[in-house]
């Protein structure tokens, strides 16, 4: 069974580990790439719901995991397929989730589901193989505890900093890939819960990653002399992860530093700014966003269910806003107007919108026009995804040289630049 808080509730059939797990219920709509959703972990404290009907077509393929052991309470889906199909399958997802313990469960309706959610915002959930008795599930959903105002980053952080090696990302790629350039550039991320891909795409970019803790000091990162830093995505609410937004705050002007997600979030509380819950948040491969820069439209990859308040981060500057001097309710008003506009920031001066979601007009981008830093809401690694944001990769290299125009890219000519 399983049932949400409101005392909504669907049966169906394990079709993975058994047991009972509570967590926020949260969907994803991606019609592919379930090893590298199911494996981030940005969905600790979650129950994933797939919107997509049939999952496990293809198997799993350990190489596309983003992590060995998967961080999600549990999975949802309609039909799963046990017998796959495909060159690079190493086992079925059902025997996969079997064995990391994952409690799954099939034969739900997921389009009624995922209206539900849409129309009533996100809940929290029990999935339950062993307890079928609805009220005994309802009141443990109702007692399970909020993502608001935990510290998840802290469960699926690295405990101690360590040296990406890329020689079997490499290896598992090749078939697919042009060969990695020699490193540049030396870049120390965070890891607030990072996906593999995220490091493949740093190294296949030109840099030597150092990995550290989500609660390293800024100092601790200054004393290994990178060329830049890099904030990783990561589950949950960005407020109690205050250890790395102050780290964000002091490293500020001191390199180019570059955020994904939680990453983003994280340096955007450091300047100051205010987060919020969204309804039932961004989870898919298949969101449309604007780089109001080059007005170029980019499909994007996206999961989280927090975001920046962007008139927090000060009053517009209408020299550079179009001539506006008040903030938009609906920041898609900036794409109708042809602009990027710029807030003054009390502490690090001029901030730009850089790029806005076309389905609900919130914000997806931030660039600090006073000090080499920037950050994107969504996924352009493409773990799993389409590319058109993988020059975002490129535009840190860019930041990293000292270029101004490192965000002014043609992502059609970057999208496919490393594809054999």
């Amino acid at each position: 069974m399983l049932v949400l808080e409101d005392g909504t509730s669907f049966a169906g059939t394990g079709c993975g580990a058994a047991g009972e797990v509570a967590g926020e219920l949260c969907f994803n709509t991606s019609m592919v790439g379930y090893p590298e959703v199911i494996s981030d972990p940005s969905y600790a404290g979650q129950i994933l719901a797939m919107t997509y009907p049939q999952i496990g077509n293809y198997g799993v393929a350990r190489a596309d995991l983003q992590r060995d052991t998967p961080a999600l309470r549990g999975l949802v889906v309609r039909d799963m397929c046990r017998e796959p199909s495909n060159f690079r399958s190493e086992c079925p997802l059902p025997d996969f989730l079997v064995e990391q313990g994952v409690v799954a469960i099939e034969g739900v309706d997921t389009r009624r589901l995922t209206r539900h959610v849409r129309d009533n915002g996100a809940m929290r959930a029990v999935v339950s193989t062993v307890d079928t008795d609805v009220s005994s599930l309802l009141a443990k959903a109702q007692a399970a505890s909020s993502l608001v105002a935990l510290n998840l980053a802290r469960t699926v952080s690295v405990r101690e900093p360590f040296e990406y090696a890329a020689d079997a990302d490499d290896a598992a790629y090749a078939f697919l890939l042009k060969p990695a350039p020699a490193p540049r550039r030396h870049v120390v991320a965070y890891d607030c819960g990072m996906k593999r891909g995220i490091l493949r795409n740093l190294h296949r970019a030109g840099c030597r990653v150092t990995v550290v803790p989500w609660d390293t000091p800024a100092a601790d990162v200054l004393a290994l002399e990178p060329d830049g830093v890099f904030f990783s995505n990561g589950p949950g609410d960005p407020e109690p992860v205050r250890e790395t937004a102050a780290a964000a705050r002091a490293l500020i002007g001191r390199l180019p530093l570059f955020g994904i997600c939680l990453g983003h979030q994280l340096i955007a509380l450091g300047a100051g700014a205010q987060t919020e819950k969204l309804r039932f948040g961004h989870r898919g491969a298949n969101h449309p966003v604007m780089n109001l820069r080059t007005r170029r439209v980019e499909i994007t990859a996206q999961n989280h269910g927090f975001g920046i308040v962007f008139p927090s981060l000060g009053p517009l500057v209408p020299e550079a806003s179009d001539g506006a001097a008040e903030h938009e309710g609906d920041l898609r008003l900036w794409a109708e107007r042809g602009c990027a506009p710029v807030v003054r920031n009390a502490e690090f001066g001029r901030i730009q919108l850089t790029h806005v979601n076309l389905n609900d007009g919130t914000p997806e981008g931030l660039a600090f026009l006073d000090h080499p830093v920037f950050g994107v809401q969504y996924h352009p690694e493409a773990s799993p995804g389409p590319t058109d944001a993988h020059y975002l990769f490129t535009a840190f290299m860019r930041l990293m040289d000292g270029r101004a125009d490192y965000l002014d890219i043609d992502l059609a000519g970057d999208r496919l630049a490393e594809w054999r």
